[in-house]
């Protein structure tokens, strides 16, 4: 047993974080996988994996770390946490391109944002994980690269490795105070977009009904606040001018086009004038191409 590596999982429970043993030295769950799983003690009911069994209970804990220096892996979801991971980029295999701090840096300040200030830890490989806490009811899943490039997010489904577990790359240490802050709205809609759909009435004209049109607005909106870094004002100028067409044919309000691609394109990272600049010219060009329907005689 190492009493260190005890600390940090008895002091990750203290905190309300479940945790659950990971290989020595390693970042890989030390529990038994399904198909060698016994269906005895925990899984007697059926096999339970790591996220099902990480716990906050002290004395589970002790009797887990007594029998090896575990590292300690932290199950997002049932903590109630989202981790943004900030990788370097000769983790992700290339040393050309930003880091994960730099695009997020970048995508705080397209905001509108500081990057916010909340708990920290230094990986082993040199990247730094951010901790927030989750909205209640909110059900956070994990992401790569959806927010930018170089950086992931963990939340249901994934874990983290805890301060003061150590690898052969080195250890994983806090960086600031405990505090760790709410995930903030704008970084949640980036990763839970919710594209508000036309309530409005579309008018029924040939070859058109209403379910298509809010369909394609939907999707649309959707593609463009999922879009990642490099392509999002390619996306929101591809909808623009396919929506146009709806609006040039009187089946969708602009207003109604503009203020859905609008929410999408700032879900996404752009700037609101961003956006408008290439909202209006995006379709002004649709609805000036796109006077007669395709299907008209």
């Amino acid at each position: 047993m190492s009493e260190h590596l005890l600390n940090a999982a008895l002091a990750a429970a203290a905190r309300g974080w479940h945790v659950f043993p990971l290989r020595p030295g390693i970042k890989l769950p030390a529990l038994h996988g399904e198909r060698t799983c016994t269906r005895t003690g925990p899984c007697a009911g059926g096999h339970r994996k790591w996220e099902q069994r990480a716990t906050t209970d002290p004395d589970r804990i002790r009797a887990a770390w007594t029998r090896a220096p575990f590292n300690v892996g932290i199950a997002t979801g049932p903590s109630g946490l989202l981790v943004v991971d900030l990788d370097t980029p000769e983790h992700k295999g290339s040393s050309d391109t930003p880091d994960g701090a730099a695009t997020f840096g970048a995508l705080c300040e397209r905001a509108g944002h500081a990057v916010p200030d909340t708990y920290r830890v230094r990986t082993a490989s040199g990247g730094t994980h951010l901790y927030f806490t989750t909205p209640s009811g909110a059900r956070m899943t994990n992401t790569q690269g959806t927010v930018a490039d170089s950086v992931d997010t963990r939340a249901w489904g994934g874990y983290v490795v805890a301060a003061g577990s150590t690898t052969p790359a080195g250890a994983y240490e806090p960086l600031c105070g405990p505090v760790v802050a709410c995930l903030p709205s704008w970084l949640q809609s980036i990763l839970q977009p919710a594209p508000k759909t036309s309530t409005a009435p579309s008018v029924a004209v040939a070859g058109q009904s209403r379910r298509y049109t809010d369909v394609a607005l939907a999707t649309e909106t959707r593609n463009v606040a999922t879009a990642q870094v490099g392509e999002r004002e390619a996306k929101l100028f591809r909808a623009a001018r396919a929506l146009g067409r709806f609006v040039a044919w009187g089946d969708l309000p602009r207003h109604v086009v503009e203020q859905a691609l609008q929410e999408g394109g700032e879900a996404s990272g752009l700037s609101a004038s961003e956006c408008r600049s290439t909202l209006r010219s995006a379709l002004n060009w649709s609805i000036a191409h796109n006077q007669r329907r395709r299907d008209a005689a």
